[in-house]
């Protein structure tokens, strides 16, 4: 199993497929690295040599942050827009939908599961028991 930025891609598809288990590597990037390393859009992730994963993950490191970095940089991203305080800063920390998208209906993914409204039990009337 080839191992690329610290993540296991899958051996039997092709490698522009296998390149976006990587995170930040999306099927244009995977299609350019593929490219420039000089290998053969047709070929398997198992059939690649030695070298051929080499230049691959060079071209990686040179030309693209992903993984680790990537996510380091998305979330410093969010801690500034919340400890600014803007618009969206407050929705990032208040956990609801950021780019605009309505929340009277939808955005559960965001919100969470339902909570019903509860409600207290009627009083027994008095004398009957």
């Amino acid at each position: 199993m080839a191992r690329i930025a610290g993540v296991d891609v899958p051996p039997a598809k092709r490698v522009v497929i296998s390149l976006q288990y990587i995170y930040g590597i999306g099927k244009k990037s995977a299609l350019d690295i593929v490219t420039k390393a000089g290998i053969d859009l047709t070929s398997r992730t198992k059939d690649l040599s030695e070298d051929q994963l080499r230049k691959i993950r060079e071209v990686i490191e040179q030309g693209y942050k992903v993984e680790g970095d990537l996510r380091r940089e998305v979330t410093m991203n969010i801690k500034r827009l919340m400890d600014l305080g803007c618009h969206r800063g407050l929705r990032h920390r208040k956990g609801l939908p950021v780019r605009g998208q309505r929340t009277h209906t939808n955005a559960r993914t965001r919100k969470g599961p339902k909570r019903g409204i509860v409600r207290a039990k009627p009083a027994a009337a008095p004398g009957k028991a």
